[in-house]
């Protein structure tokens, strides 16, 4: 896994470690869960992108932003 870094506004950080810590998760695990579902890499899409992969046509399907 790579590791990143972000500015934030540090009201916001806080705020986000709070709803995070009512969820029972840490920050860090709130933002990977967020960015697999902002990338639509969950559920159903996860398993279309393997199948697309398993056929050879991942490179052939391209999913245009303004799309989703």
């Amino acid at each position: 896994m790579k590791k990143i870094t972000f500015s934030a506004d540090e009201h916001l950080i806080r705020q986000a470690k709070l709803v995070a810590c009512t969820q029972g998760k840490s920050l860090n695990t709130a933002f990977r869960e967020w960015l697999t579902e902002f990338t639509g890499l969950s559920g159903s899409a996860k398993k279309a992108e393997r199948l697309m992969r398993r056929l050879g046509l991942s490179k052939q399907v391209a999913v245009s932003p303004a799309t989703k």
